[in-house]
């Protein structure tokens, strides 16, 4: 099946989404005044959490940490907060930051995730932006070499950024991951120590340190397979972050 897409304009894509950003984009984002969420995923060395099709992508984005003891793999997302318009969207529905607007803006409405196909009926676009313009899939393969050059260079930073964003999250104080497919857990650092702290490890080597994890479960049938493979689950109710659940009420 082929796939025509041309913005139209509406904006809707630039509204309530935290954009996940690079390591050099979130820094930007905090330069312009912006929040930061930092939203963190894990699953067990031994695949709890995880499908055996997703694990290689899943892996190559991840930290290898600890949880109590057993082998963790923490994936650490920075991304623009946003509730409402986002904040360099003007009247006019156009991008004041267009010419250095973040790698997934640029590669919208394709996704990151390579196990994740294009949905039409699941993105905001009206039916107008699927009727007109450039051919976006042809054949079930991107039409636009750059396009695709996007995706890739966008998967590499997160491979790439993982393991400051790992020693970010130990200055800022954020140990505490949901298991994957269980949740997130979501943090809102303050952005002026999450700007000096990324400036600080800028162009550094990171020492050789073992990252220690704990996990935040949505009930006791997560808890349970977490602490029978030895992992650590947190006990305490969250003082300073947020449990997002993905589990269906």
């Amino acid at each position: 099946m082929n796939t025509t897409f041309s913005c139209v304009g509406c904006g809707k894509c630039c509204n309530d989404h935290h954009v996940p950003l690079t390591l050099q984009e979130a820094r930007m984002w905090a330069a312009d005044g912006g929040q930061v969420i930092v939203l963190v995923e894990a699953f067990l060395g031994n695949g709890l959490g995880l499908s055996a099709q997703q694990r290689e992508h899943a892996e190559r984005r991840s930290a290898v940490v600890r949880s109590g003891t057993c082998e963790a793999f923490v994936a650490i997302t920075f991304a623009a907060y946003s509730t409402g318009a986002c904040r360099h969207l003007d009247e006019d529905n156009l991008c004041r930051i267009y010419e250095r607007r973040p790698l997934v803006c640029r590669i919208y409405p394709m996704e990151i995730n390579p196990h994740i196909p294009l949905n039409i009926a699941a993105k905001e676009c009206p039916p107008q932006s699927w009727e007109q313009g450039p051919p976006l899939i042809v054949g079930g393969e991107l039409a636009d070499p750059q396009l695709a050059d996007l995706i890739q260079r966008s998967r590499q930073a997160d491979r790439d950024d993982i393991h400051i964003k790992d020693a970010i999250c130990a200055l800022l104080e954020i140990r505490t991951t949901a298991l994957k497919g269980d949740g997130f857990t979501a943090y809102l650092p303050d952005m002026t120590a999450f700007a000096t702290i990324i400036d600080e490890l800028a162009g550094q080597t990171l020492p050789a340190w073992e990252s220690e994890w704990q996990f935040h479960v949505s009930g006791d049938d997560v808890a349970g397979p977490l602490l029978a493979a030895g992992a650590q689950v947190a006990t305490e109710s969250p003082a300073h972050y947020a449990f997002i659940s993905l589990r269906t009420a």
